[in-house]
């Protein structure tokens, strides 16, 4: 946007050398009190009254006065006729208020687009987040987000290794409490993981169920590879106040849910992953579950975002959203136990 200035070549307070004033250009930006004097000049044209414009500005009526004193003293012009009975715009007034009046429109406008979304949910919220919370938190509820809120467009990005959402110019993250960093504001989010160990009914059909998690040596187990860092070989188990961690070996290592889950249904062999991930499969039939009575709470999912100043309501109105359905998910467990 083009902005009012004014250059003073050769002139000061006390007058011209030749007695005349130099041309106005636009190479000096224009400060915050020509701004105000120019929001004054504006007031005074609209009330034509000066004791009026002074009230909806909150100014006193001197003040008001030397304010357009001022104006007129650097451009050099009068901009107001005025008498003890009426205010009226000069010729040079009234082509200054012509220019004026668009541009404090469209500064209006700009308030009023920013309020927006400091106001209302609105706008494109961009997430970074981990692929499981993708398939077993985001997916479900993105049906159900949008149609509450479709004014806010979703731009997720799934990805296995924590990204830096300020510096990648993200609102948010979902990722493992262990990948977050101290610095940031996190939300629980989901409740906590609770895995479970499953097969094919073909694999097993193959390969006796194991009774134990020691017996998992003997199978072939699907690995998924949870960071980027390296895989964990180790499978938890808890039953009570009695904890297992087994090391375990297979053929197929993975990094991808989606591919974890379609190795296990081929009946490739066991794999451990998050309960919500694998139940729909297990009421199917399709997958049935392995040392059952031993299943471990894994971990928790949290949002993360970088300071609690001025949160965006597109993003505040997804916590809230989040917490309202893991709310809702514990409830539904509970029940069901």
């Amino acid at each position: 946007m083009n902005t009012l200035s004014v250059t003073h070549d050769g002139y000061s307070q006390h007058g011209h050398a030749s007695g005349r004033r130099p041309p106005l250009r636009r190479t000096q930006t224009m400060r915050g009190t020509q701004f105000a004097q120019l929001t004054a000049f504006a007031a005074v044209a609209r009330h034509k009254n000066f004791t009026r414009a002074a009230e909806s500005l909150g100014l006193s009526t001197p003040s008001l006065s030397q304010a357009i004193r001022s104006l007129e003293e650097e451009f050099g012009v009068r901009l107001f006729n005025r008498t003890t009975r009426s205010v009226a715009l000069t010729e040079a007034g009234e082509r200054l208020i012509s220019h004026l009046l668009p541009v404090f429109e469209r500064v209006d406008m700009a308030i009023d687009a920013i309020s927006d979304f400091r106001d209302s949910p609105v706008g494109t919220l961009r997430l970074s987040v981990h692929p499981l919370a993708a398939a077993t938190i985001i997916a479900p509820l993105v049906a159900s987000f949008s149609s509450a809120y479709p004014v806010i467009g979703l731009e997720i990005s799934v990805d296995q290794q924590r990204k830096d959402i300020v510096g990648d110019r993200f609102d948010a993250g979902i990722q493992l409490s262990n990948s977050i960093a101290q610095d940031m504001i996190a939300v629980p989010i989901g409740g906590p993981l609770r895995l479970k160990t499953v097969a094919s009914p073909e694999y097993l059909a193959r390969h006796a169920a194991p009774k134990t998690p020691h017996d998992l040596k003997e199978h072939n187990c699907i690995r998924y590879r949870w960071a980027t860092d390296g895989v964990d070989d180790s499978w938890k188990f808890k039953c009570g106040d009695e904890e297992a961690e087994v090391e375990v070996d297979g053929s197929l290592t993975v990094n991808n849910l989606d591919l974890a889950l379609r190795a296990a249904l081929g009946g490739v062999g066991i794999v451990q992953l998050p309960d919500t991930a694998v139940a729909p499969l297990i009421a199917e039939g399709k997958l049935v579950p392995v040392l059952a009575e031993r299943t471990p709470l894994w971990g928790d999912f949290f949002l993360f975002y970088s300071s609690r100043r001025h949160v965006p309501a597109k993003l505040r109105a997804m916590i809230d959203f989040l917490k309202k359905s893991s709310r809702g998910r514990d409830a539904a467990i509970a029940q069901s136990n």
